[in-house]
């Protein structure tokens, strides 16, 4: 991809996000790599995926930008695929996910056991993570996937992960056909967003196509 120092970066938030947590994140996309970072906002819990694609359809139209790339943290990422599902037609651009659970959610389905969390958690977790999906990126851009190995999170107690996990999201449920690269770093769900290493290899990944890390 050619160099652009206006190349604009969406991010996509998780469930029960503001989207404000992005904010040392965007400031290091900024600051080390000259992107322009712009955090998109929906409700899981009120809109169907279909509603909420379709606003950031329009979010990302009105930035008339030649380039754009994108990064989703947790359900962020399954917004993203399924915008990219619904509307293929997009500007160029790279994308990255952050702990999202790409195939399947066991801290999600365990959560689900509750019938006050599953209130909470609305028609699109419902639709994305509460069954096993056989999904594979074939949208014709890289996707860099970032996992967690730290396992601080309420999410490890109801998954039972016997495997690495960053506290919500084991490190295979963040595997997904098709990814350029994937990488694990000694991060937890929610800390990665305020890691210096993760937004340097977010950044790396926006700008290259691949991580640093092998």
């Amino acid at each position: 991809m050619k160099e652009d120092a206006a190349q604009h970066v969406v991010y996509v938030h998780g469930l029960w996000m503001p989207g404000g947590e992005s904010l040392l994140l965007a400031n290091r996309l900024q600051r080390e790599f000259g992107f322009q970072t712009h955090a998109f906002l929906y409700s899981a819990v009120m809109s169907s995926m279909e509603e909420i694609t379709a606003s950031l359809q329009s979010f990302v139209s009105s930035l008339e930008a030649p380039a754009v790339h994108f990064v989703g943290h947790s359900l962020g990422g399954l917004v993203i695929y399924r915008f990219f599902e619904r509307y293929p037609g997009q500007s160029p651009g790279r994308v990255v996910f952050l702990g999202t659970p790409c195939l399947e959610s066991r801290a999600a389905v365990g959560a689900a056991r509750s019938r006050f969390v599953s209130a909470l958690m609305g028609p699109s977790v419902a639709d994305e993570l509460l069954r096993p999906r056989e999904r594979s990126w074939t949208f014709g851009r890289p996707l860099g996937i970032i996992a967690g190995s730290q396992p601080v999170g309420l999410g490890q107690f109801l998954a039972g992960f016997d495997e690495e996990c960053d506290g919500t999201v084991g490190v295979s449920e963040t595997r997904l056909p098709g990814a350029s690269d994937h990488t694990v770093l000694p991060v937890s769900h929610m800390g990665m967003l305020v890691s210096p290493r993760v937004a340097r290899e977010t950044g790396l990944f926006l700008r290259d196509g691949r991580f640093s890390l092998r």
